[in-house]
């Protein structure tokens, strides 16, 4: 069968074994925003332009029907960016402002004060502002309206995760935005490697927030230091160009992604081994009280 070439003097080196491959793939993610969304800038840079020659009312309702609608299409942009990381997550709070229902919002009103710099009715303009805020709802939907996989959790323990997850998902993109300045692919893709491991201890972690004590040092102290070496090697490598500081690096990154593993296949076991106690327990007084499980 065919093989990718890579070897010691192969610009992306040796090749990858088959776990580290996969975590670097399961690192890769889609931007949830899309063309689609960035499209919705334009309608209003077209009312901008055909709002300038048609008098000085009309230069008003123009220009602030398209702040309307660039406030919303930057809406939009967050509240796809919450609906992505809400369906990522099992357990998630819904998003605290509807953004996409306010963009929708804002589109049909900005839709309404651009027909009205247009010399049209007041009844024209509220009828294309109800039908643009329709055809926003149905080709983006709706923001999630309910909470998640919260039934039975501590909403102050959950808190407190979601500050710790918070910190490490900034600490992890400071990594990522350091590393940029070098452009090393190998080096990107042992980042992507390690990340994808990290991850996995932060969705542990945010399913049962009674694992963020096993894992807070993970999370904070470890991140923190590897952030900030990530950071010293940046300023170093860019300068020297050393073998033996990539080489130093690159282990760095490799011990930390084992740890990672490690600690969430521990965190794993422990809760498959307290769930079979209550098991056990629940199945014990079962029997106690005359009913019997085949």
């Amino acid at each position: 069968m065919a093989k990718r070439f890579g070897g010691q003097f192969s610009p992306k080196g040796a090749p990858q074994e088959g776990s580290q491959a996969e975590a670097t793939f399961t690192a890769a993610t889609v931007d949830p925003v899309g063309a689609r969304a960035n499209l919705m800038f334009l309608p209003a840079v077209a009312l901008l332009f055909t709002a300038v020659f048609n008098g000085a009312l009309a230069l008003v309702l123009g220009l602030a029907g398209a702040g309307t609608l660039c406030l919303g299409a930057w809406l939009l942009r967050g509240g796809l960016q919450a609906e992505a990381a809400y369906r990522d997550r099992k357990a998630a709070r819904r998003p605290a402002l509807p953004r996409k229902i306010l963009a929708a919002l804002l589109a049909g009103g900005g839709i309404a004060l651009g027909a009205l710099s247009h010399d049209n009715g007041l009844i024209a303009a509220v009828l294309y502002g109800v039908a643009v805020t329709g055809l926003h709802l149905a080709a983006f939907g709706i923001d999630p309206l309910s909470d998640k996989g919260m039934e039975g959790i501590d909403t102050f323990q959950q808190d407190r995760v979601a500050r710790v997850v918070d910190e490490a998902d900034a600490h992890l993109k400071a990594m990522t935005d350091a590393l940029l300045r070098i452009g090393d692919r190998q080096i990107n893709e042992r980042m992507a490697a390690f990340q994808s491991a990290a991850r996995k201890l932060i969705r542990t972690v945010e399913e049962d927030p009674r694992d963020l004590t096993a894992a807070r040092k993970y999370l904070g102290v470890y991140l923190l230091g590897a952030r900030d070496a990530t950071a010293k090697f940046v300023d170093f490598y860019a300068q020297n160009q050393r073998t033996q500081t990539r080489d130093d690096y690159l282990s760095l990154l490799d011990d930390l992604q084992r740890n990672f593993a490690a600690r969430h296949e521990k965190l794993l076991l422990d809760d498959h081994s307290d769930l079979t106690v209550e098991i056990d327990v629940l199945r014990d007084r079962l029997d106690r009280e005359g009913v019997r499980l085949d």
